[in-house]
């Protein structure tokens, strides 16, 4: 004998045909829905910890220092194509050296970028010694300032250029002489007493300058 259908409690009666195929469908609707979410969580779950193995086990270098500039060589070598000699700063422990090397246009300009050493020091200096050149020339650098005063500092008269308030944030201070032919300014974001301590370095080299100038 065939099996009646039975009776469904909510409808009090047996289920049609259609009644129970889209009972069906829906529970397979819902199965399928829950499995859906399951694998986005387990999908999720496997990102994260791949992430996290990059992010923790691939071994990462230590960044590799940056080559030191050899002054001395490229000022050696500005000499000779020059023929003139060029100021060598001994900077001791304090001061790096950013950039060096001659710079044309107009007038060619001999040129060292120094930065502090130390991690808690801010600002640059910046040498420059430009060819066959007076104070004349230092208002391209100083934002058209000229000399506000003179000081002399070892023996050395250089002109003062206090930018103060009309300073920008690169130049904000710099001092200036003649050494024979050439003009050698240091400018840049350093005080002015850190500045005066690089001009007073550079006296015997200055020295020399006049005697060959």
């Amino acid at each position: 004998m065939s099996r009646k259908p039975g009776i469904v409690a909510e409808l009090g009666r047996p289920e049609t045909p259609q009644e129970t195929a889209d009972r069906k469908s829906e529970s397979s609707r819902v199965y399928r829905s829950s499995q859906t979410f399951r694998n986005l969580i387990a999908a999720l779950i496997i990102t994260v910890a791949v992430v996290a193995v990059i992010v923790f086990a691939v071994p990462r270098g230590e960044p590799t220092a940056r080559p030191a500039i050899d002054v001395a060589k490229i000022a050696a070598d500005v000499s000779s194509t020059s023929d003139r000699p060029v100021i060598v700063p001994e900077l001791g422990d304090f001061w790096r050296v950013n950039a060096a090397g001659l710079e044309g246009g107009a007038t060619k300009v001999w040129s060292i970028t120094l930065a502090p050493s130390g991690e808690r020091e801010r600002g640059f200096v910046k040498l420059a010694q430009a060819f066959d050149a007076d104070v004349n020339w230092a208002p391209q650098v100083t934002g058209g300032m000229a000399p506000t005063g003179t000081e002399q500092i070892d023996g050395v008269t250089w002109d003062v250029f206090d930018l103060g308030d009309r300073g920008t944030a690169n130049v904000t201070y710099a001092l200036g002489t003649q050494a024979g032919r050439d003009y050698v300014l240091l400018y840049g974001s350093r005080s002015a007493d850190s500045t005066k301590k690089l001009a007073e370095s550079l006296t015997s080299q200055l020295s020399d300058l006049k005697e060959a100038g």
